[in-house]
Order: structure tokens, then sequence, then C-alpha cells
């Protein structure tokens, strides 16, 4: 499994430790992964996402997994959520 947020789509990056004495070590820096289990309320269902805290603060932010992905950009979104936001999507016509 990649280490990917699936909401905001952020990956691990690469970087050096710099030492006192200036000596390079090569290292990553890793998102801060959370396996979380948010409610939609469209779907009337929880769904387990595996997002970065800092997701995690966004979607609180915004109001709740739907708001967040009906406002979050497709590309930036994983397979799983451009589906979820889909059928959010569909049941929200379908209610209206």
């Amino acid at each position: 499994m990649t280490r990917r947020c699936e909401l905001t789509g952020k990956l691990p990056m690469a970087g050096q430790l710099r030492s006192h004495a200036e000596n390079k070590t090569k290292r990553t820096f890793r998102p801060n992964l959370c396996q979380v289990t948010l409610i939609s309320d469209s779907l009337q269902r929880k769904v387990r996402l595996r997002i970065s805290a800092h997701a995690l603060k966004s979607v609180e932010h915004r109001g709740g997994l739907d708001a967040y992905l009906l406002k979050a950009r497709d590309d930036e979104l994983s397979d799983r959520c451009q589906r979820l936001k889909r059928e959010i999507l569909k049941a929200r016509a379908e209610a209206a």
C-alpha cells in the first residue's frame, strides 16, 4: 500500500539530514497518515480512509466528509474517494 493520503494526495518527500559539520545524509519525509472512520451524512454509512492528520483537520473545518469531497478537485482524490464523491452527488440528486 502506498504511503499516500486518500484525500489530499500527499506523498513522501525526499530530503537530507544536515549535521553541524554540514554532512549530508539522505532521508524521507513521510506524511502523518491515520486510519480513520468517517461518517457520510448523505449515504448514511461509515467509510474507512487512510488520510493525513492535516486532511483530518480540513475535513472537520469544512463540516464533514461530504462537504470536503464535494469541494475537492478530482485529481487529488484517490479512486475510492472519487467513487464515493459520485455516490454522494447521486444521493443528493435523488433527495432533492
